[in-house]
C-alpha cells in the first residue's frame, strides 16, 4: 500500500511561531514513516514559505534553515500538488483563523480540523463568545473595544467597561491564544496600558469579567459531525497569577494536573458542554475546550481552541493518551477525520 503523503505546515507570523515549532516536531516524529512521506513547509516571521524534506535533527525545524536544505516557494495552488492531505500547525493568527483553510479549499487538498468558518469565528474571542451565548452557553460578560473607539472616545471606553464589567478584568488581543498580550487588571488604573499592549497584537480587543478564585479546566473533542469528549479532564495550575504566556512555556512551576479532581457530575457537565460548544461553532477534527469551575460548582466556558498545542506534553493530547488514545494513534484518527471530511465535501454539487 503506498504512503501517505503527509505535508506538515508550521511556523507562522503570529505570536506563537515558537510554540507552532514545537508543535511540529511532535507531530512530525509522530508520523509512522512505514505509513508517511513527510514533508515540512515552514513559514517564516516574515512570511516567507520553505519546503524541504523532514530533517534528522528536530531543532533543524527551527529558522533560519540552512538553504541547500530548503527551497523557497509561493503558496499558490501548485504547492499543494503531491499531497494527499495537510496537516497544519499554525497557532494564531495567518493559520488558526480559517486563513490557511481557505488556502486549501480553493487548492482542493485535505487537511487536518476545522474548517474556515469554525477557524474563524473560534479565534475571533468577541464573535466566539456571541456564538457562545446564542447557543445558551454559560460565558463571562463581555465587552469589545477597537482600536478606532479607543482612539477617539477613551474616556468613553473607560466609562463602558466600569459600567458593565467589575474589576478584576482580563484585556485580551480578539484574534490570538497562548495567551499572548493578556493582562489581568485589578483597577482602573491599570486599563490604558493593558488595552495598548492587547492592540500591539489586534485592532481588537476584548474585556472579560474576572472569575475570582475559579479553577481552569479543560477538555479535549476530537471528530467531525458526532465528535466525542475525552473522558480525562485535565486542570492547568499556574505558577503566574494566571496562565500567561511565561506560566505556559516557560515556568516549571505550571502544572498539568491529570486527571483534574472534579466530580462525576462536574465532569458529565463539561464533558456535555465542551461537545456543545464544539457544535456550535462547526468544529471539526480537534479542539480544545477551556472551562472555569468556580468554587461553588459553577461551570463557565472561557474558549476553544481549533489547533491546541499539540507538543506531547501538551494538553491536548495528553489528555487523549490518559483516555486510552496515544499520541501516535491520535494523529493518525485526525489525518482519518481529515480526509473522511474531505471525502464527504466531494460529493457536493458545485453548479446547477
Amino acid at each position: 500500500m503506498p504512503k501517505l503523503r503527509v505535508g506538515v505546515v508550521y511556523g507562522g507570523r503570529s505570536g506563537e511561531h515558537e510554540v507552532s515549532l514545537m508543535s511540529a516536531r511532535s507531530i512530525i516524529s509522530a508520523l509512522d514513516p512505514e505509513k508517511y512521506e513527510v514533508t515540512a513547509i515552514g513559514i517564516t516571521k516574515s512570511g516567507q514559505w520553505i519546503k524541504r524534506p523532514i530533517p534528522d535533527e528536530a531543532e533543524a525545524l527551527d529558522f533560519p534553515v540552512d538553504p541547500t536544505a530548503a527551497v523557497s516557494i509561493k503558496p499558490d495552488p501548485t504547492l499543494w500538488q503531491g499531497f494527499d492531505v495537510i496537516f497544519p500547525v499554525l497557532h494564531g493568527t495567518y493559520g488558526e483563523d480559517g486563513t490557511i483553510q481557505g488556502l486549501l479549499e480553493l487548492a482542493g487538498i485535505p487537511y487536518v480540523g476545522a474548517g474556515v468558518t469554525a477557524s474563524a469565528v473560534s479565534m475571533d474571542k468577541a464573535v466566539m463568545r456571541a456564538l457562545f451565548a446564542q447557543a445558551g452557553l454559560p460565558v463571562v460578560p463581555w465587552e469589545v473595544v477597537t482600536r478606532h473607539q479607543f482612539d477617539q472616545e477613551q474616556e468613553a471606553v473607560y466609562d463602558r467597561i466600569k459600567s458593565r464589567l467589575t474589576f478584576p478584568v482580563f484585556v485580551k488581543p480578539a484574534n490570538l491564544g497562548s495567551s499572548v498580550g493578556i493582562t489581568k487588571v485589578k483597577g482602573e488604573a491599570g486599563l490604558e496600558e493593558a488595552l495598548l499592549t492587547a492592540f500591539a497584537y489586534d485592532r481588537k480587543v476584548v474585556v472579560e469579567q474576572g472569575v475570582e478564585n475559579a479553577r481552569e479546566i479543560e477538555c479535549s473533542v476530537l471528530g467531525n459531525e458526532d465528535p466525542e469528549a475525552a473522558a480525562v479532564l485535565g486542570e492547568i495550575v499556574p505558577a503566574n497569577e494566571f496562565y500567561d504566556y511565561q506560566a505556559k512555556y516557560h515556568s516549571e512551576q505550571s502544572k498539568l494536573i491529570i486527571p483534574a479532581e472534579v466530580t462525576a457530575e462536574e465532569a458529565e457537565i463539561i464533558r456535555d458542554l465542551a461537545v456543545r460548544a464544539y457544535k456550535a461553532v462547526d468544529c471539526a477534527g480537534m479542539a480544545r475546550v477551556d472551562f472555569f469551575l468556580t468554587r461553588d460548582g459553577q461551570v463557565i466556558i472561557n474558549e476553544i481552541n481549533t489547533i491546541p498545542g499539540f507538543t506531547r506534553i501538551s494538553m491536548y493530547p495528553k489528555l487523549w493518551e490518559a483516555s486510552g488514545l496515544p499520541y501516535r494513534q491520535l494523529v493518525d484518527r485526525l489525518i482519518f477525520l481529515a480526509l473522511s471530511r474531505h471525502a464527504q465535501r466531494q460529493k457536493l454539487r458545485t453548479s446547477l
